[in-house]
């Protein structure tokens, strides 16, 4: 009898196992399959790793979530659309690996690049590399402010996800009250010398100016009457 039970013990033991490994191969899928899935226009593509690692070189298109970073990857990767596959890479796979069972977890489709970015590179993949970007003055800056307008600087970066949320409500913004600001853009991502004197430390960051002077500034997701009510 006890045997028995043993037996059966072992054998839900070994199915758990099997099931387990059906899904991570499921999960992480070889560079081939990677590279034919993001190829996809509906996909989302995330790159965990740190900031320093993303600009050594990342995939085309990629968004930036540190995983580990707690607080900046769950904020970035829930402005992110649970009804769109995601898929993560990092160095070695580890990493994003954990992140992508993470956003399955949490009602996302994901997926992960199995052997990370190292796999993709000795596979002869593409890979972005950072280009050399000259740095707007704060003299530079101002003179895009000027002091007789209402003026809203959006700092984002291309890498941002909630960047990409907040660019549908600023075109929404300015359909509905572009006659009442002048609209200035800057890549956060690029301008890092004027984002560091502004001290503009996570993106996006809203700056609404008034008289050529800061009135009101704003990090993250934001309504667009909450603009509204500061123009």
């Amino acid at each position: 009898m006890h045997f028995h039970i043993r037996s059966k013990a072992l054998v839900s033991y070994l199915g758990l196992l099997v099931a387990f490994s059906s899904n991570a191969q499921q999960t992480n899928l070889s560079v081939d399959k990677f590279q034919k899935a993001i190829a996809q226009t509906n996909i989302q593509l995330v790159d965990v790793r740190t900031q320093a690692e993303y600009n050594s070189g990342h995939l085309s298109h990629a968004m930036l979530a540190d995983w580990n970073d707690e607080r900046e990857f769950k904020s970035r990767v829930l402005s992110l659309d649970k009804n769109r596959p995601v898929y993560t890479y990092c160095f070695s796979g580890a990493r994003s690996n954990e992140a992508t069972q993470w956003l399955r977890q949490n009602g996302f489709i994901a997926f992960n690049l199995k052997g990370g970015i190292s796999a993709w590179k000795r596979a002869d993949k593409p890979v972005e590399q950072p280009r050399a970007v000259k740095q707007i003055t704060m003299e530079q800056y101002l003179s895009q402010v000027p002091k007789d307008k209402t003026v809203l600087v959006d700092f984002g970066a291309v890498w941002c996800p909630p960047c990409k949320k907040m660019a549908l409500v600023i075109d929404s913004l300015v359909k509905k009250y572009g006659s009442r600001f002048v609209l200035v853009n800057v890549d956060g991502g690029e301008q890092t010398n004027i984002c560091n004197e502004l001290k503009v430390d996570a993106f996006p960051t809203f700056i609404i100016y008034k008289k050529g002077k800061e009135a009101w500034r704003k990090q993250g997701l934001t309504e667009i009457k909450e603009f509204a009510a500061n123009f």
